[in-house]
Parts: C-alpha cells; structure tokens; sequence
C-alpha cells in the first residue's frame, strides 16, 4: 500500500498480519507500519505522529484492526493546558526531585530500575523478561532523536541522587512524544506517571513546541484511562485531530 504525500516518493505502508493484541489478551490486532527500510523515516516521523501514529524501536506504527477501534490517538495541547487540583498537588508531592533530560543511552542503573517496574507491573505480561538488548530494542530508536528524563532522589554525600524514574521521550519539530515511563514501584505513591507527563509538558512549553503526544487512550482499559484526565486534550479521529469526547471516543 502506498500514500501520496508532498516528499519526493510515495510512502509504504504494510498491514501487519493479526497477532495478540497487547491491551486484551481475547483479543487479536493488526496494524499499519511504515515502510521500516526507509531512510526518510527520521524526517517522516513527525508527520507520522500527526496521522496517529507511534514509535516503538525502529517501527512507526498505528492499530488498524477490522472489528475494534478502542485504540485512539491522543496529544495535549501544550499551551491550553491547565493543570487541575490533584495534579498541582502531585507537582508539588515530587517538587524535590531533579529533574534531568539525558541522552538515551543504556546503562546498568537504566536497566535495573526498567526490569524492577516490568516485574511489578507487567508480570506474566511478556514484558517481564526483557534483557538489556529487549531494552535498547523497544526503547532506543537508530533514527530518533530520543532522550531519557530522569528523575532523581536528592542527592546525597556529593553523589547523584538515587533515579527513581525515567520518561523516554521523542523530541521532533511538532512536539514532544511520550514513548515509555518507568519507575520504582517502592515510590507508587508519588505519581511518577502522572509528574512525568506534567514535567513533559513544561519541557514542551520552554522549547515552544506545541503538542505533547501521549500515544494511545484505550476504550474501557483501565491502565491507559490516565490519560484522559489531562485537559484539554485532543483525539485523531481517522482525518483530523479533534476535542476529545471520551462518550465517542473509541467506538
């Protein structure tokens, strides 16, 4: 399948065959990806994420399944957001942590901090047995300009402060995409996801980039309904973005 766009080629998109859906497991999906051998992808990726789409690894991809349209696109829109009572008080709960963007490079502190939350949170779920190549391979794209925010305990004795959270992020001309968050499950109780989203949208803000893309919101999946208490917040609707409705959304 190939789309017209105003590059110099068309652009390849594949239909994936079906495979286990990775948000129901009674569930199959598919999905669209663009052509990974492209050698444009790094400059395409932007408009990519304006089609709804998402980066993991190498792959650009949006859900194209027949039967379910729960997955739906979402992005804040950076200069209308407003913070509401429970997540100025989660800025204020994490206000001593450093908060710190880094180049996205793999190290053992990384990867034992990411295998600690997938074993917490995502056990059983595939995820769990991830090594340090699974790591580099879902997180670490050869052609994006990714960089890791961590955050940081206070330091102590002269040293850097115990990392207790990282957002990997996706820095492009139209905004920044919120790929992955991992934390330490012994600090649940600060809201890590949630001030990494708000620290995300402060760091879009200071570069006067104007989205901040949260990947999917899923119909009816409580783990992804997070995400809608950000307001306002847009949805991609197959053509446009538009004001998120979560009574339509997904259907």
């Amino acid at each position: 399948m190939a789309i017209h766009s105003d590059r110099d080629d068309d652009l390849r998109l594949f239909q994936t065959g079906e495979h286990p859906c990775g948000y129901w497991p009674d569930r199959t999906a598919r999905d669209l990806v663009l052509d990974p051998h492209d050698r444009r992808l790094g400059g395409l990726y932007p408009m990519a994420l304006g089609w709804g789409f998402r980066r993991s690894g190498d792959l650009v991809y949006r859900p194209h399944c027949a039967q379910c349209h729960a997955c739906v696109a979402v992005r804040i829109p950076v200069q209308r957001f407003a913070a509401d009572r429970s997540q100025r008080r989660c800025a204020v709960r994490n206000a001593d942590l450093e908060v710190r963007i880094t180049a996205a490079a793999a190290s053992d502190e990384l990867f034992a901090l990411y295998h600690r939350y997938l074993a917490h949170r995502h056990a059983d779920g595939g995820m769990d047995d991830h090594g340090p190549h699974e790591f580099e391979q879902f997180l670490i794209g050869s052609w994006s300009h990714t960089r890791f925010m961590e955050m940081r305990l206070p330091p102590t004795h002269g040293g850097p402060g115990e990392l207790i959270g990282v957002a990997v992020t996706d820095v492009t001309d139209s905004g920044l995409s919120a790929v992955y968050t991992f934390f330490d499950p012994d600090h649940a109780q600060r809201g890590l996801g949630t001030f990494a989203i708000l620290q995300q949208i402060a760091w879009a803000h200071r570069e006067g980039l104007p989205h901040l893309y949260l990947g999917y919101w899923i119909r009816d999946h409580r783990k992804m309904d997070y995400k809608r208490r950000f307001h306002p917040l847009e949805a991609y609707d197959g053509r446009r973005w538009i004001d998120f409705d979560p009574e339509q959304a997904g259907r």
